[in-house]
C-alpha cells in the first residue's frame, strides 16, 4: 500500500460526502486506502460515510463513542494504516484529482523529505489562498502562510517550516522515528509541532503548490474565534515552544517570545476571548511535564541553527503579510 488518506470527522454531515468523494476520485497510479475516524458525531455523518464506503474497495471506518480530539483520531488512523505514507485530510477539504499523486511524487523524490503539503485554497473565494504551509516567527506565533492573499503568490516548490495537517503527507518511517501527533495538544498546533520535530531531526518539509485542495476552514470547530480555540491557543503555544527548543534556544528566544505573547493576550481580550485564552495559558504551564521534550543531539546542531535562522527570517514574512492585509494588497 502506497498511501493512506486519513480523515477525522465530527458532525460533518454538510461536507463530509464531498470531501470523501474527492478522495475516491483521485487519479493515482498506485494503491491507496481511505480511513475515516468518526469522533462521536451526533448528526448523519456515519450514515453518509458508510454510503461512500460502498463505492471504494479500500475503505476503513473507525467509530469512536466520544470526541477524542483531532490528534487521537488521526493517530488511530496512522496505527491502522500500513502504507508508506500517511496523508492527513480535513473533513471540510476537497481535493483536485491529481492532489495525491503530486504529494506522493514529491515525497518519492527524496528520502529525506518528512512531509509534503500543497496549496489550500479558500473554498468560497477560490482566487485566495487559505494555507500555503505554516511558519513560526521568533515571537513564537504559529502562522498560516498566505492566508487571504492571492494564490498565485505561492507558486514555488520549496522547503518550509511545517505543513498544515489539514492536507499533508507524512512519511510513516519518520513518524515512527520522531513520534506521531502529540495528543496533549488535542487540536490546533499539533501539525506545527510535528513539522518542528522533523526539522530538529534533520528532515525536510516541502511545499508543492501543484497539490491543490479547497478548504472551508474551521467548519467543525465553529468559526475563526471561539472559547475552545482561544483556550487551545493559550495552551498549545506554550507547549509548542517548550517542547521543541533546546535549552539554549529557549534562553536566547525567551525575550522575543515573551514580548510576542503580550499582543496575543491583548488580541484575545479585545475579541472577547481573554478568559479562555488565559485559562489555556495556565493549563499549558501545568502540562509542560506531560509532553515529551524533543531530546537535544549534537549531530542535529545544524538543524537547530536552520530553525533559528528560519524563525528570524519569518519575522519579516509576518510583517510583510500584515502590511499587505492592512493596505488590501492581496
Amino acid at each position: 500500500m502506497k498511501a493512506s488518506i486519513i480523515i477525522p470527522n465530527l458532525n460533518g454531515e454538510g461536507w463530509i460526502e464531498d470531501s470523501i468523494r474527492s478522495c475516491i476520485n483521485q487519479k493515482f497510479d498506485g494503491e491507496y486506502e481511505i480511513i475515516v475516524i468518526d469522533n462521536g458525531s451526533k448528526d448523519r455523518s456515519v450514515e453518509i460515510i458508510k454510503k461512500c464506503a460502498e463505492d471504494f474497495e479500500n475503505f476503513i471506518l473507525i467509530c469512536n463513542d466520544t470526541n477524542t480530539g483531532f490528534d487521537h483520531a488521526v493517530n488511530q488512523g496512522i496505527e491502522t494504516s500500513k502504507a508508506e505514507y500517511a496523508v492527513m485530510f480535513n473533513n471540510d477539504a476537497f481535493a483536485e484529482p491529481d492532489w495525491l499523486q503530486v504529494l506522493v511524487d514529491t515525497a518519492d523524490s527524496d528520502k529525506n523529505i518528512f512531509s509534503v503539503g500543497g496549496l489550500m485554497v479558500q473554498h468560497f473565494n477560490r482566487h485566495l489562498a487559505d494555507d500555503a504551509s505554516d511558519y513560526v516567527p521568533l515571537f513564537g506565533w504559529t502562522c498560516k502562510r498566505g492566508d487571504g492573499l492571492k494564490r498565485e503568490r505561492y507558486n514555488k516548490i520549496e522547503r518550509v517550516f511545517s505543513n498544515c495537517g489539514g492536507a499533508a503527507l507524512y512519511r510513516r518511517s519518520i513518524l515512527d522515528e520522531i513520534g506521531w501527533f502529540d495528543e496533549a495538544f488535542f487540536a490546533y498546533g499539533e501539525d506545527v509541532d510535528l513539522g518542528w520535530r522533523g526539522n530538529n531531526a534533520g528532515y525536510k518539509n516541502i511545499y508543492n503548490p501543484n497539490a491543490v485542495c479547497y478548504h472551508i476552514c474551521s467548519a467543525t470547530t465553529g468559526g475563526r474565534y471561539n472559547d475552545f480555540k482561544a483556550e487551545k491557543s493559550g495552551q498549545n503555544t506554550l507547549l509548542l515552544l517548550y517542547k521543541n527548543q533546546p535549552l539554549l534556544m529557549l534562553i536566547v528566544n525567551f525575550p522575543f517570545q515573551f514580548i510576542g505573547y503580550l499582543p496575543k493576550v491583548a488580541m484575545y481580550y479585545a475579541r472577547g476571548f481573554g478568559k479562555p485564552f488565559m485559562k489555556g495559558t495556565f493549563q499549558g504551564i501545568k502540562m509542560r511535564k506531560q509532553v515529551e521534550k524533543y531530546p537535544f543531539k549534537w549531530k542535529n546542531l545544524g538543524s537547530y541553527l536552520w530553525v533559528e535562522w528560519t524563525m528570524f527570517k519569518h519575522c519579516f514574512t509576518y510583517v510583510n503579510y500584515r502590511v499587505r492585509r492592512f493596505f488590501g494588497w492581496v
